[in-house]
């Protein structure tokens, strides 16, 4: 590949990465950080995306070296089975992702153009599935120039909140310091079992997942600072009445579809991604399915965005953080430390252990509401654990 493909190349990480960011759920869970106040909020969101930011871009760079999606990457930690089992879930979180981002974007949608919320939801679902058909990359112009758009978006938006007055945040329930942190680092953590389905095909592995990282890390961020200073300053987390405001009408109403599909479009299809690394592991041909199963999880989500209330995703981040922080924690100790593949076992069970025990970590440590939160202590424990188990039992 020549210097200008390369550049192209992770250009086009960049630009996967800046749709993945501009996301409503963002700044939704961004107004959940308004009762910490500007300083104490601003040192969450970039304390909590940095921890995230370091987790995912090591996660990104083993599927960039190893050519592996993430869910087969797991299986060199885990086994055949013990990967199959991270993938199943990881195919029901990605298929909840993807009905929260249409249930988000209907209720944004609808209040500027009023057709309902499960007509909205059937249009922003069906622009996923054409999306998943044709592929990003077949988009080419289109796509560049939807994210162009939401670029000046952010910034609209941006100016429309630093023009308001208000104090009061849109929700008087206070969070400590922990938690706060910890909802700061699950957006970067929810999508560990999901980048290296974008960076397994580079020649420039390090590069490409430090933009990846650098990219998302900092729209997530801006996000989250965009929902904090809706709640604070305009006394609302509603996108749409923000660009109501701001006098985007119908302009605005695009956009927040567009947003609302680039970020679930990546969901749906790590959810296919993901459905073919189980049906590979369980002995069924599962290669070339990706895309059919992607469009099936897209209707799934549709269909759940219709039939269930999907407010609070608070609960969904932390069980999120519990069960894949722990899970990459022993495969960045298995392929950096221990330098081991166990895809060719059923199953190793010292690594299957050393998970249980972080999600168990994890799950009594919301308990203690540390103000590092609980993935990086988990995370720390868990990897100790992995490489100290491997080392002294034989398999």
């Amino acid at each position: 590949m020549n210097e200008k493909a390369k550049r192209s190349n992770l250009f086009g990480h960049g630009l996967l990465w800046f749709g993945a960011g501009v996301s409503i759920a963002e700044i939704l869970t961004g107004t959940y950080l308004a009762p910490l106040g500007w300083e104490a909020g601003i040192t969450v969101i970039v304390l909590g995306h940095l921890i995230g930011g370091v987790l995912f871009f090591l996660t990104g760079l083993v599927s960039a070296r190893s050519g592996k999606s993430a869910m087969e990457a797991v299986k060199m930690a885990y086994g055949r089975y013990g990967g199959a089992f991270f993938a199943m879930l990881n195919v029901l979180q990605l298929v909840g992702w993807t009905g929260i981002m249409i249930y988000d974007g209907a209720l944004s949608a609808k209040a500027i153009w009023p057709i309902g919320n499960w007509g909205w939801c059937v249009v922003i679902g069906a622009l996923i599935v054409l999306w998943i058909m044709v592929g990003v990359r077949n988009f080419g112009r289109m796509n560049t120039i939807t994210m162009m758009a939401l670029f000046i978006l952010t910034v609209i938006m941006c100016i429309v909140i630093m023009e308001e007055t208000g104090t009061a945040p849109v929700s008087s329930e206070m969070i400590s310091f922990g938690a706060a942190l910890e909802l700061s680092v699950s957006m970067p953590l929810s999508w560990l079992p999901v980048v290296g389905d974008y960076t397994k095909d580079t020649e420039e592995p390090v590069r490409a997942a430090l933009v990846s990282t650098f990219v998302y890390g900092l729209v997530s961020s801006w996000m989250f600072l965009i929902g904090m200073g809706a709640a604070i300053l305009a006394g609302t987390g509603d996108i749409a009445q923000i660009m109501l405001r701001a006098g985007l009408g119908t302009v605005g109403l695009l956009i927040i579809v567009f947003s609302t599909i680039t970020t679930a479009f990546l969901d749906a299809f790590s959810a296919g991604i993901s459905a073919e690394a189980v049906r590979t592991a369980m002995g069924q041909c599962g290669e070339g399915k990706g895309k059919q199963m992607a469009v099936f999880a897209a209707t799934i989500g549709t269909v759940a965005a219709i039939l269930f209330p999907m407010d609070d995703i608070t609960g969904l981040l932390y069980m999120i953080g519990s069960v894949f922080a722990p899970m990459v924690a022993v495969l960045l100790g298995a392929f950096f430390v221990l330098k081991t593949d166990a895809q060719n076992k059923a199953c190793d069970w010292r690594n299957i252990f050393a998970w249980l025990v972080g999600f168990l970590i994890y799950r009594l440590l919301m308990d203690v509401d540390l103000p590092i939160g609980y993935t990086l202590p988990t995370v720390l424990i868990t990897f100790a654990l992995s490489v100290g188990l491997n080392k002294c039992v034989k398999a």
